[in-house]
């Protein structure tokens, strides 16, 4: 048994049972994108969490421990990854990369947006030409220190 049997499991009896990500989330308390990135092995849960995980999905203690394990980060097969909604991000920021960098450091200064403390939400958008993906991502400014 490792994680990413746990992962299989989950995604297994998430489609069995017509499970909602965003109905894990509310039982979990926390973001529907934080709660399924930890449910996909990208994020570690507390003990509390593990449990409430481990009602939802059917996990026995040993799987509920492996909830708790920090994980490998970083879940894609390839460099380039195939599937097409994730290669539209891809090709997002090797579009938009350099803009988006240059216009962060025109405003804060030399640094990074920090992917640890951060915030995503993702929300439909009805618009009369059909339906648009509304993606916020949030994270800390950190500046490079001088030493």
């Amino acid at each position: 048994m490792n994680r990413l049997d746990v992962t299989e499991k989950i995604i297994s009896t998430k489609v069995s049972k017509g499970i909602k990500w965003e109905d894990v989330a509310k039982k979990v308390g926390l973001s529907k994108e934080w709660t399924t990135a930890a449910c996909l092995g990208q994020m570690t849960l507390d003990e509390k969490q593990a449990k409430v995980v481990g009602k939802i999905f059917g996990l026995d203690a040993e799987e509920q421990k492996w909830l708790q394990v920090v994980p490998y980060k970083g879940s894609l097969p390839t460099p380039v990854p195939t599937d097409p909604l994730i290669y539209r991000w891809y090709e997002i920021v090797s579009v938009y990369g350099t803009t988006i960098k240059e216009l962060i450091h025109e405003e804060f200064g030399d640094g990074i947006m920090s992917a640890i403390d951060f915030s995503m939400d993702i929300v439909r958008q009805p618009d009369p030409k059909g339906d648009r993906v509304n993606v916020v991502l949030s994270g800390k400014f950190l500046p490079y220190k001088q030493y």
